[in-house]
């Protein structure tokens, strides 16, 4: 397989697929390449099914194998939230550093050792019938600072500090290098996962 089409319109999630799956020789194609518009309902309670949703009506667009991704940051001391709506939450029309302060505005009362939470990447990748192939979920576990650092990655990226990560002050996965975010990253475990099954698929 020498390209596949990717859900997302987001350049810089892109950027992270893009730069994983770069050995396999593997060249994204987006939905804006299509002569129709692109815009599936995310309407389901859970990553798996949103990614779902996304691949499936990709693939049927494009008449060939697509990936999505749904992802998204779980805060422990909010019941889950914002979860499946983190690139809407706060509110249509937000910023990603609006988005950050609203959910630093709900934490503020939270005490350093109740600030753990956990990112989630959920993958679904379709056939051209929009079946599914294979679809994978992975997290990685953390805890949350009060105030952003680093102006590397995206989203929630500068204020995430991975479980992995030690020392004074502890790194954010916006402070990370390319190589180490992608190594302890949720959306990086997913993808060494699904790129382990692609040579077992039939693709055609």
């Amino acid at each position: 397989m020498s390209e596949l089409w990717l859900a997302t319109n987001n350049p810089k999630k892109r950027a992270e697929l893009e730069r994983l799956l770069a050995p396999l020789g593997i060249r994204l194609r987006l939905p804006a390449e299509l002569p129709q518009p692109f815009a599936p309902v995310e309407d389901q309670p859970t990553f798996a099914g949103n990614a779902r949703i996304k691949a499936a009506t990709l693939a049927r667009l494009a008449g060939a194998p697509a990936l999505a991704d749904d992802s998204g940051l779980c805060v422990d001391a909010l019941g889950g939230r914002p979860g499946v709506h983190s690139a809407r939450y706060g509110g249509p029309g937000l910023t990603d550093a609006q988005r950050l302060q609203a959910l630093l505005t709900e934490l503020q009362a939270v005490p350093a050792a109740q600030r753990s939470a956990h990112f989630t990447c959920s993958l679904c990748l379709c056939g051209a019938d929009g079946a599914v192939l294979a679809a994978v979920e992975e997290h990685c576990h953390g805890t949350l600072l009060t105030a952003p650092t680093g102006h590397g990655g995206f989203g929630y990226d500068p204020i995430f500090v991975p479980a992995e990560c030690g020392g004074d002050p502890a790194p954010t996965f916006a402070t990370l290098d390319a190589a180490t975010k992608d190594r302890l990253s949720h959306r990086g475990k997913a993808l060494r996962r699904l790129v382990a099954v692609l040579p077992t698929l039939r693709l055609g």
